[in-house]
């Protein structure tokens, strides 16, 4: 299991019905894509950062390993907007505006991805793919979406066994030795996928598999005080944002 799933079936919102932190988490990201740059994205940074580190309870250390990724190309992303190719300047030359375009551009997406961690951090995919059949989404597009889950879990684990079996044989010593445990890795994974994939369809046929894969879903109902505490906060940050808006120069 992944470092974020493990955090959300240990998430002190575990029991919440996702509907109650798709409000919060995803309404932030709106808000940080929708509201100015200064000051709305970094007071939806601020705000989810401290929900995430209080209310909801997610690890520091956990959560900045899995912020790390998406904050890379947050900084990659805004980082080109500090050069320009071509006009008086040269072939290149710095932008009149970089600096300040690459910073609502970093606030933007930094504070929208922190939106979108904390409904990650506290909510377990197999609580939420479930759920989308109620709200309209097609059976079989779920059913899939729920056996390539689980079934990526068994392939990670699977090439962790080889590689740890290639290691033990030496296979990583030279670089033309990691080349060949590299070629020899891919070829196995993907051997034991369709081998996977067949003995899974041999053992839903033989359940009776009529299209839809019926699973135990926990017991949740929308919280009305907390999607209202939600969408209050996201009201304040909204109302906050148009009383303080100052230009960023």
């Amino acid at each position: 299991m992944l470092p974020i799933d493990e955090a959300a079936h240990a998430s002190r919102w575990r029991r919440r019905h996702p509907v109650d932190k798709a409000v919060l988490g995803l309404g932030l990201t709106v808000l940080a894509i929708s509201l100015p740059p200064w000051p709305g994205a970094a007071l939806v940074l601020v705000s989810a950062l401290a929900v995430l580190l209080g209310p909801a309870g997610v690890p520091a250390r956990r959560l900045w390993r899995a912020y790390r990724v998406p904050l890379g190309f947050c900084v990659t992303g805004a980082a080109t907007l500090l050069i320009q190719v071509g006009g008086p300047g040269g072939f290149l030359a710095l932008a009149p505006d970089g600096p300040v375009r690459a910073g609502e551009l970093l606030l933007r997406t930094s504070a929208a991805s922190l939106g979108v961690l904390l409904f990650a951090f506290t909510t377990p995919l197999s609580d939420l793919l479930p759920r989308l059949v109620r709200a309209g989404v097609p059976a079989p597009v779920v059913d899939v979406a729920l056996v390539t889950y689980r079934m990526s879990f068994l392939l990670l684990d699977s090439v962790r066994l080889i590689r740890d079996a290639q290691a033990a044989r030496l296979g990583h010593t030279t670089r033309a030795a990691a080349w060949r445990s590299l070629a020899g890795l891919g070829a196995t994974a993907f051997v034991r996928a369709f081998d996977r994939a067949t003995r899974l369809q041999a053992g839903l046929a033989g359940r009776g598999y009529d299209g839809t894969l019926r699973v135990l879903v926990p017991e949740a109902r929308v919280s009305v005080p907390f999607a209202a505490a939600s969408c209050a906060l996201l009201a304040a940050l909204a109302v906050l944002t148009f009383v303080l808006e100052r230009p960023l120069t």
